[in-house]
């Protein structure tokens, strides 16, 4: 492997070990030649995320058209053109190595470029159509390089899987999102549960969820259950070696949502965060479990989502 090329890997390792900690976690658990390739993943959909999320006191026009240089120069790369990025040859470089779809990537940087100027999502329709390129793709994205025998069954696993993360992630930062301006609850959820947005931003100031924020988030999480419930089948779809991974990730992420039940469903009181006993109790049950085994769905029987 040449100098830059190692060098772009490393970038996307380090990227990964700082922000994405529940994740670098599980990736330890795949086999070596492996991790590289998640970590380059990651350090993609981080450096974008980092480009919508981190450049917050520049005008919307700046901030757009960095990721649209960003962008455009990965997109010449995918045509062979030679890129001048610290992360992106790693990037290259295991799209390449696995063949992933292109399309995919499109649809995540469709989503990213989203999150400049959509605040809110009228309907959960709406959101999915975004976490379509923001989460599902990543698991379609993922699923060649942990190896499946039957790659087709295990494809819609792989995107609930996505699904079932992100929205793990959007219940528990709802304190934060709003902090960039947005939410991602859905606004026909809000209404159901006579929520406005202003008592959200009310409950930030608080440090506080009302009792029909509880509600809400409660409903979120059972929405959450039911993507997890959809993509437990997929972990045993998974080549042997990488079922130890996602099986650790599929608990920690889960994990997060019985955090948030047992705090009463309040994610403005605290953070919900997996102890650290509990994350590293997990991976060693994950490497300890015979490779076939079913996931528990983590929390109570989901509702179906609608």
């Amino acid at each position: 492997m040449d100098t830059d090329l190692a060098a772009a890997y490393d970038r996307c390792r380090a990227l990964h070990e700082r922000h994405g900690r529940t994740y670098y976690l599980a990736t330890r658990l795949l086999p070596a030649w492996k991790r590289r390739h998640v970590h380059a993943l990651y350090g993609f959909t981080r450096y974008a995320d980092e480009i919508v999320d981190r450049t917050e006191d520049l005008p919307p026009t700046e901030r757009a058209a960095r990721l649209d240089e960003w962008s455009g120069r990965f997109l010449a790369g995918l045509h062979g053109a030679p890129v001048d990025d610290p992360l992106l040859p790693a990037v290259l470089h295991t799209i390449a190595v696995f063949d992933l779809d292109r399309a995919d990537f499109a649809a995540f940087l469709r989503s990213m470029a989203m999150d400049l100027t959509v605040t809110a999502y009228p309907t959960y329709d709406d959101l999915l159509d975004y976490m379509e390129g923001s989460a599902a793709v990543i698991g379609t994205m993922m699923l060649p390089i942990l190896g499946s025998p039957d790659p087709a069954a295990a494809r819609e696993p792989a995107r609930q899987l996505g699904f079932a993360f992100q929205l793990t992630n959007f219940i528990r930062d709802v304190a934060e999102d709003l902090d960039r301006g947005r939410t991602y609850l859905p606004d026909d959820d809000l209404a159901k549960f006579d929520v406005t947005r202003e008592d959200l931003v009310e409950a930030r100031a608080r440090g506080r969820a009302t009792p029909k924020i509880r509600e809400l988030i409660e409903y979120e999480t059972s929405r959450a259950q039911a993507h997890y419930e959809a993509a437990a089948p997929g972990i045993v779809l998974l080549q042997p070696a990488s079922q130890a991974c996602m099986r650790t990730a599929y608990a920690l992420y889960g994990g997060i949502l019985d955090e948030v039940a047992a705090q009463g469903y309040d994610v403005f009181a605290r953070r919900a965060v997996v102890p650290q006993r509990r994350r590293l109790a997990v991976a060693t049950r994950a490497l300890l479990t015979r490779a076939g085994t079913p996931v528990d769905v983590p929390g109570p029987t989901p509702a179906p989502a609608t």
